[in-house]
């Protein structure tokens, strides 16, 4: 999808039930490349796969594709409620952002005070930090349509 950015990288923990030493060295290379090959096949990224005896680690980059779904789904849900005149609709493309737990409560009272913090600074000066601060590869040209 044009205009689309996004990097969200999570770990997932998993453990042997009962936590026994069961994933023997003989065979842990295989297990850890098929659950990759289960990553990729879901369309993720698996960048890394690895553990112990008794529990795996994974390393995934996700695609955030449920988005796509959020976006036709709300525009689906304003357009069937009649709530703007004419056909409403989102633009293409978006940023996606990750953030560690310690940072929940500031994200949140970020997004919380949007309208306050839009008084001082456009969406577009917002978007660029964010991708800049993501250190997030970008060409202009599929970013947003921008309103002067």
């Amino acid at each position: 999808m044009a205009g689309t950015f996004s990097q969200l990288y999570i770990q997932v923990v998993f453990a042997v039930k009962g936590r026994e030493n069961l994933i023997s060295n003989k065979w842990k290379d295989d297990l850890h490349k098929y659950m990759a090959g289960i990553i990729k096949n879901k369309g993720q990224k698996s960048i890394i796969v690895n553990g112990m005896p008794d529990h795996i680690h994974a390393f995934i980059g996700l695609k955030p594709s449920m988005v796509r779904d959020i976006k036709n789904n709300s525009s689906n849900y304003v357009n069937d409620k009649k709530r703007v005149k004419g056909k409403f609709s989102w633009q293409e493309g978006y940023g996606a952002f990750s953030y560690s737990h310690s940072h929940i409560g500031r994200v949140y009272d970020y997004i919380l005070r949007q309208e306050e913090h839009h008084r001082k600074r456009s969406f577009q000066d917002e978007y660029f930090e964010l991708l800049k601060k993501f250190e997030i590869d970008f060409n202009e040209k599929y970013l947003f349509e921008w309103l002067n």
